[in-house]
């Protein structure tokens, strides 16, 4: 466990420790549940990842676009 975790668990005992008995058990009971309905999240594979850019334009025809919508506005100050 990470301390950055440990730190947060501590910040919610610090308030779960003035709660009643009953409403300690309720939490209990819904975490509890929380977890048991949890799914498992779908692991992708690094394939997926390629291709997500889609366009009708050639690649040469994106960088021009890219290269000519970029604005310079260094000034160069005279000595």
């Amino acid at each position: 466990m990470k301390a950055t975790d440990i730190n947060i668990i501590d910040s919610y005992i610090g308030l779960l420790n003035n709660l009643s008995p009953d409403s300690k058990l309720e939490l209990i009971s819904r975490l509890s549940q929380s977890l048991k309905s949890q799914k498992k999240p779908q692991e992708k594979s690094i394939q997926e990842l390629f291709g997500a850019f889609v366009s009708e334009k050639s690649a040469e025809t994106i960088i021009e676009e890219i290269r000519q919508s970029r604005t310079f506005t260094r000034q160069i100050e005279e000595l």
